[in-house]
């Protein structure tokens, strides 16, 4: 999280803009909860320029949640069409199992989701109640660089998208999109609080099972509050928003500064990988994730040796998921780019001291 979010966070904790109480004391349904609530939604809406057709809702459950809440609301029964393009998509597609007809439109399985499917080539169902993506894979370090037109290839279908892990890293095309998800945990906040962004008209057809509190229609009419809301999560949510409409680069302020801060922070850490013999990255070129950056050491023998000299370094948390190995650099919104040269210069030493 950015520093100055968490020491405006750190000056609120005992007593909010000097009303005695901190977040976590408050009740969700006093007057300065309502502040907050009100604010975090508007500054959200101004950041990623979400129209007024779009319900914001503020849920728990994380995205592993939203797996089973969002088949429970709008599969009205019917297919499911799933894009696999990493593990958290594949997951989404088991899970959804539960509760409707999900079916494998297309699959990047085949070359190891390093590289994502054409959308020329998805088998997408006639009738499908949505289309499932997860625009940005964490443990593959693929992501969707242009969000998919359903309409030119020939759907009707809305699109869901998890955007868990890049969410406020870019914009959002949301004349493409009926419903986006994501867990705060990467680029918005502390973990405990979902965000839901849903079109008004994709209310109102949840299955009977769907429990209350998950019902996006109940949520919508209750302005998020049907239930105890994760209120600090929320607040330090709005505070990242806030802090993110503040950022500049150039000419550019607020998400296209913060893009145009990922773009470059990106291109030092790949290029550098792309020039050295020593490191790897197996992703094509044209969908590498801004915010997920797995790569492979030549020699793997050496993978201990290079973990531990990082964390001297104070570059922590490197290795790479189980399932891939390697290591992988998650270099979110908050990462300054004097982070990602400090672990360029690490790599570079590395490189040298083991020839």
């Amino acid at each position: 999280m950015p520093q100055a979010v968490l020491e405006r966070a750190a000056a609120d904790m005992l007593s909010w803009q000097g009303c005695g109480m901190g977040v976590m004391e408050m009740s969700h349904r006093g007057k300065e909860f309502g502040i907050i609530l009100a604010k975090a939604e508007a500054d959200l809406r101004k950041l990623l320029s979400i129209p007024a057709q779009f319900h914001v809702l503020f849920m728990q459950g994380g995205g592993i949640g939203e797996n089973a809440i969002v088949p429970l609301n709008l599969s009205r029964g019917a297919a499911v069409d799933f894009v696999i393009s990493g593990s958290w998509s594949q997951k989404s597609f088991k899970e959804a199992q539960r509760y409707c007809a999900p079916h494998q439109a297309a699959s990047n399985a085949a070359n190891g989701h390093t590289r994502l499917p054409d959308p020329a080539q998805w088998q997408l169902s006639a009738d499908a109640a949505y289309v499932h993506v997860c625009s940005n894979e964490t443990i593959h370090g693929v992501e969707f660089q242009e969000l998919p037109d359903l309409a030119a290839l020939g759907s009707r279908a809305p699109l869901v998208i998890d955007f868990s892990s890049h969410v406020a890293s870019r914009p959002v095309d949301w004349s493409r999109v009926g419903l986006a998800f994501g867990g705060a945990q990467k680029n918005l906040g502390p973990a405990g609080l979902t965000l839901v962004v849903v079109r008004e008209d994709l209310l109102g057809h949840a299955l009977e099972i769907c429990p209350s509190a998950f019902n996006y229609k109940t949520v919508a009419d209750n302005q998020s509050m049907y239930n105890t809301p994760p209120t600090w999560g929320i607040y330090m949510a709005g505070l990242t928003f806030s802090w993110l409409l503040e950022q500049e680069e150039g000419d550019l302020q607020g998400i296209a500064a913060i893009e145009a801060r990922n773009i470059a922070k990106a291109a030092l850490l790949y290029g550098f990988i792309d020039s050295s013999d020593f490191y790897s990255n197996k992703v094509a070129p044209d969908c590498r994730s801004r915010m997920n950056v797995p790569f492979f050491l030549a020699d793997e023998s050496r993978n201990a040796a290079f973990l531990a000299g990082a964390n001297e370094r104070g570059l922590l948390q490197l290795k790479g998921h189980k399932s891939v190995g390697g290591m992988r650099a998650s270099i979110y919104n908050a990462m300054p780019l004097a982070g990602v040269q400090a672990l360029v210069d690490y790599m570079r030493e590395f490189e040298r001291s083991s020839a």
